[in-house]
């Protein structure tokens, strides 16, 4: 039986329990409409992991308009009112959850999103908080992925040695912000193609979310 108290598993949200990326990508076209903006879903993919401001933000700027905290707002509007019928749960997500759990893994949520979309997200996807030991949101950090700063919080708050933990990530912003904070990272080929998570180096790739146990029993030997 590997020793599990030695290793946390620190999950990001979307992309990665839940197919919430077409959801999002909908909500901020509709929302910058309004602002005269016309968004293509493309225009979003440098954006991916790096929190809700950058992802409506760098967009509005590609289109030379200066990004104000509103557009964010009325993004989340369309979002909450859209997200109970389109989110999708990956197949196996809450079996692959309780089974760490029940094997003394401790478990994170660290998501670049603001609060009100993790608890849309989670209550949508019929995910029960408790279940993590600790949840992140990006408003609990100044600086957003590729920044290690939210894996870093994350595992001082888990009481854990950052060599200790290992991110589930689908985005290059996520992967980079898990390899820089010195954690260990398996990548999941929701969001980027296998050779394009290649080249950001993660320690494994897998396309099967339902991977991930097996992975982290291997880490602890």
């Amino acid at each position: 039986m590997p020793d599990t108290k030695n290793l946390s598993v620190i999950f990001d949200m979307d992309g990665v329990l839940v197919d919430s990326e077409p959801v999002i990508n909908a909500a901020a076209i509709m929302g910058l409409e309004e602002y005269g903006i016309d968004a293509k879903p493309e225009d979003f993919l440098p954006f991916i992991g790096a929190g809700e401001d950058r992802y409506i933000g760098g967009v509005a700027q590609k289109y030379g308009v200066e990004y104000k905290t509103q557009m964010k707002d009325r993004v989340y509007q369309i979002y909450l009112n859209i997200v109970p019928s389109m989110i999708k749960v990956f197949k196996g997500i809450n079996e692959l959850l309780t089974k760490l759990k029940t094997s003394g893994f401790k478990i994170a949520l660290a998501s670049s999103a603001d609060k009100i979309k993790i608890d849309a997200n989670l209550k949508a996807a019929t995910i029960s908080t408790s279940i993590f030991d600790v949840i992140v949101s990006g408003e609990d950090v100044r600086n957003k992925k590729p920044s290690p700063e939210i894996y870093l919080h994350t595992a001082e708050l888990l009481n854990q040695e950052t060599s200790n933990c290992v991110v589930v990530e689908d985005a290059i912003n996520g992967i980079m912000a898990a390899k820089s904070a010195g954690m260990k990272c398996i990548a999941i080929t929701t969001s980027f193609d296998r050779q394009t998570l290649e080249k950001e180096c993660p320690d494994y790739i897998m396309d099967d979310i339902s991977q991930v146990y097996d992975a982290c029993c291997e880490i602890v030997g």
